[in-house]
């Protein structure tokens, strides 16, 4: 009994080469595009809706000024109901967590326990700029919140950052 041949090909060329690292890269570059693509971060310009709000004058409008970088705006609204404003501006912090500067005319009794859910633990108080701030946890302690109210305006930070993020943010607001 003889063995069977074995047939060895010699001298790819270079498009059979060329043909065999596509084969293989176009699946790759499709999955990084496409995690790219589903990460991308729609960063916003949030004067129109701080426009409308000073536009109203239901109450001073305050604006981050002078943060580090890394901070984006990646949403903005002002709503107005029954003589009531509400401004919010939603950001990312520089280590990736969100928070949001809310500011109302609305009653502080109504606005904190709306915004803060039931789950609401005091923490204390943060001087920040002369003013004291109230501090909170909220939503089973997973966001952290810091809240004051300043003749009409409450004005409200809360997210899922860090303490520090969240007073450096409430300390950029004039």
């Amino acid at each position: 009994m003889s063995e069977p041949q074995r047939q060895t090909r010699h001298g790819g060329t270079a498009r059979d080469v060329l043909i065999s690292l596509a084969v293989l890269l176009i699946p790759i570059a499709l999955i990084v595009g496409l995690t790219r693509a589903c990460t991308s971060i729609n960063v916003i310009d949030p004067s129109g809706a701080i426009g409308q709000a000073r536009s109203a004058g239901h109450f001073e409008v305050l604006v981050p000024q002078g943060l580090r970088d890394g901070w984006r705006a990646v949403r903005a609204s002002y709503t107005e109901s029954n003589g009531t404003g509400t401004l919010r501006v939603g950001y990312l912090t520089p280590d990736d967590g969100a928070v949001q500067v809310l500011e109302t005319n609305e009653d502080p009794q109504a606005v904190l326990p709306r915004e803060f859910g039931d789950d609401v633990q005091p923490t204390g108080t943060v001087d920040i700029n002369g003013t004291s701030w109230r501090s909170y946890r909220v939503r089973g302690g997973q966001e952290r919140a810091l809240a004051v109210t300043t003749g009409p305006r409450t004005t409200l930070v809360q997210g899922q950052a860090s303490d520090a993020e969240l007073r450096e943010l409430a300390a950029s607001l004039r």
